[in-house]
């Protein structure tokens, strides 16, 4: 993947932000100059697994968009909000350029994809976003901080022993919100570990582009 604009992908990332009702100017140039440093570093620092930009945008620029109005109403847009296992900086970065009034911690353990994330957010000149270099089983002993929402996408499938982890890192009626694929997979999943510890629900979740079923799972402290 190179960085020469393609005219065909730019007006079809264009079309897919405005399905998401997201047609700023300001949220289309951040979210264009954050696709390029991922193609800039992803040879070296394997960031996602696609095959060309088309793919980078669906699978992972508007699937991290595509619950924004959903988080938007879990969080109220106050408070702080952490991406656990963030990677490449998603779905932390693309939501915290559409949410640039809330605090994100973007948790990545691997050195020079923490190393990644901070060149990234310095040159999107993010000011509220953080990174924190640590694994998420050691971060409720080495932090006091308690977030409101925790988002991730990387983790599968959902496990009990993972789930509790997380609401540690919750505050007082702090939620989780997982991205994942198919409902029927989900309820499987869930069934498996006979969550009854909190309550959960699944929201359907329309990704432009992409033919996929995709569900966020929501998780109430």
């Amino acid at each position: 993947m190179g960085k020469e604009k393609n005219p065909v992908t730019d007006n079809f990332f264009e079309e897919g932000l405005h399905r998401l009702g997201l047609c700023q100017s300001r949220i289309s140039s951040l979210l264009g100059r954050y696709i390029e440093e991922i193609e800039l570093f992803n040879p070296a620092y394997k960031l996602v697994k696609v095959k060309d930009r088309r793919e980078l945008i669906v699978k992972h620029i508007f699937d991290s968009l595509a619950p924004l109005d959903t988080l938007r109403g879990l969080s109220n847009e106050t408070g702080k909000i952490a991406d656990i296992g963030s990677g490449a900086g998603l779905p932390g970065i693309p939501l915290a350029i559409c949410m640039d009034g809330v605090e994100f911690t973007l948790v990545e353990r691997m050195g020079r994809r923490a190393g990644f994330l901070r060149d990234t957010i310095a040159v999107l000149g993010l000011s509220n976003v953080r990174v924190e270099e640590a694994e998420m089983e050691k971060l409720w002993h080495s932090s006091k901080e308690r977030f409101n929402l925790i988002v991730f996408r990387a983790f599968k499938p959902l496990e009990a022993r993972l789930l509790k982890r997380l609401l540690r890192l919750l505050g007082p009626g702090g939620i989780l919100a997982a991205y994942k694929g198919r409902r029927q997979r989900i309820e499987e999943e869930m069934s498996v570990i006979q969550w009854k510890q909190a309550p959960w629900e699944i929201i359907p979740v329309e990704v432009p582009f992409l033919h996929e079923e995709r569900h966020l799972v929501v998780i109430r402290n």
